[in-house]
């Protein structure tokens, strides 16, 4: 029987007798835990099919231990041992997740047809995992659109990487993909069934994000009236992408440094450490090496992230993409905002290919989006594209072009309008300015450029017509 076990008792000789029987009954790999802090490092460290806990144990008991293996990976299956006076908690196990339970004095039959069948129920559910795996695969390789050499490149690349466990820098231009580099990595990794977790640095407020990090203790600050686990926590044998590292604060670059270097986080206002499981991986579109030179960001730390490095390309590096990369995302559209398939003319393709896109993909989705809203016909010319930001149609002016559709899809069209508008109405008064047209706002710097690039927004184009003036 292919599989292994690890079976968790306080008690010695009990430890001693199952380890022994399963041997010689099972012929599977079985490995013991005396206490369940000793079980949770093994579990970070290898993989079980089954555990095998008691339920009253010091410190951690088997239901406590039941919901920390559950977090870590669903598909371990946890059997219970219990005495006849605790079936209560047993029962109550199994309303968490636990697969069964058995209770002592043992019947030898029993607990061998217990395991026996949980060993069965495990290849099922691995067999199934597998085949999700590959369909994901699939789908995770498509969703980088190109037949250019480097796109090529950077796939095979992604795919020997996700192969290992190591740290990756992500680098390149703004919209070119980077955090689906990141998501294509863990997809075909074998952390796949674990958590993803995308952390944008610049759009947390510094003040908050230690703690949204690395989580915090009840009573650690005013306002901390529960446990909270941080972003480290919850991907916890998972990927956690720092998205726009060179933008963290050279404290947390420190704490951050101690992490990768030892592998344990320190939640706020606590006094213990605790082991994590977790890949690193971080992206940025700025040039670390300079950061470095003028002291905004550790060298340490910048080689610990930078074990391997990778280049999404930009644009201007792949314009034979650049069509099939359209007509991608305008199918997408068209069928998201139930509008009747359009086409690009070649007149427009041949626009798209030559015009330079400082946005790069994320530009060019955008575009496309608004495109499809505003063209009136069935093709798609180059005047679609040329938008005059500053007299863009209010919501009121667009509500009868709405009618047609859905009420979600009408108010994700209203507010993409109403951001759009709003945002180059303050970037042409402020001149392109950022941080002028972000304090007008009220908001964040970090808030007005992340939504400059969700809706391909460019200041240069504001820079350009102050200049004119």
């Amino acid at each position: 029987m292919e599989g292994s076990i690890l079976v968790v008792d306080d008690i010695p000789d009990m430890l001693t007798f199952l380890e022994r029987f399963m041997k010689e009954e099972l012929h599977v790999d079985v490995s013991i835990a005396d206490n369940g802090e000793k079980a949770m490092e093994m579990i970070a460290k290898e993989s079980f099919s089954i555990v095998l806990a008691d339920i009253r144990m010091p410190r951690m008991n088997g239901v406590e231990l039941l919901k920390r293996i559950k977090e870590m990976d669903h598909s371990t299956l946890v059997i219970m041992m219990t005495a006849y006076g605790s079936i209560e908690d047993a029962v109550e196990s199994l309303k968490l997740g636990a697969y069964d339970y058995i209770t002592k004095p043992f019947d030898e039959e029993r607990l061998l047809h217990t395991l026996k069948k949980a060993f069965e129920h495990y290849s099922v559910i691995k067999r199934s995992i597998e085949l999700e795996k590959r369909v994901k695969e699939k789908e995770t390789i498509e969703d980088f659109v190109g037949k250019s050499i480097p796109i090529r490149k950077l796939v095979e690349t992604i795919k020997v990487l996700a192969k290992t466990d190591l740290t990756v820098l992500i680098t390149g231009e703004t919209g070119t993909g980077k955090d689906l580099a990141a998501r294509m990595i863990h997809a075909l990794s074998n952390r796949a069934i674990r958590p993803f977790v995308p952390v944008n640095c610049p759009t947390i407020p510094e003040n908050i994000l230690e703690s949204e990090l690395f989580g915090y203790k009840k009573g650690a600050f005013t306002g901390a009236t529960q446990d909270k686990k941080g972003l480290f926590g919850t991907a916890n044998g998972g990927t956690l992408l720092l998205d726009e590292i060179g933008d963290l604060s050279t404290m947390l670059q420190a704490k951050l440094l101690r992490v990768l270097e030892e592998k344990e986080i320190k939640p706020l206002g606590d006094t213990r450490t605790y082991r994590i499981d977790v890949r690193v991986i971080a992206s940025t579109n700025q040039n670390l090496k300079e950061k470095i030179a003028s002291f905004q960001f550790r060298e340490d730390l910048y080689h610990r992230l930078n074990v391997v490095s990778i280049t999404t390309p930009s644009l201007k590096e792949i314009p034979e993409d650049i069509p099939l990369i359209a007509n991608h995302f305008l199918s997408l559209y068209c069928s998201d905002l139930n509008t009747p398939q359009k086409k690009f003319s070649e007149d427009t393709l041949k626009m798209l290919i030559s015009r330079r896109w400082s946005g790069n993909v994320r530009e060019l989705q955008n575009e496309i989006r608004r495109a499809v809203i505003f063209s009136k016909g069935g093709i798609i010319t180059h005047q679609d594209f040329q938008y005059d930001f500053k007299n863009l149609p209010c919501p009121e002016d667009v509500i009868d072009s709405l009618s047609k559709l859905t009420y979600k899809e009408a108010r994700r069209g209203l507010l993409e309008r109403f951001n759009v508008k709003y945002i180059a109405e303050l970037l042409n008064e402020h001149s392109g300015n950022v941080s002028l047209a972000a304090r007008k706002a009220g908001l964040e710097r970090q808030s007005l450029q992340h939504l400059m690039r969700k809706y391909g927004i460019n200041p240069e184009e504001f820079r350009k017509s102050a200049n004119k003036i």
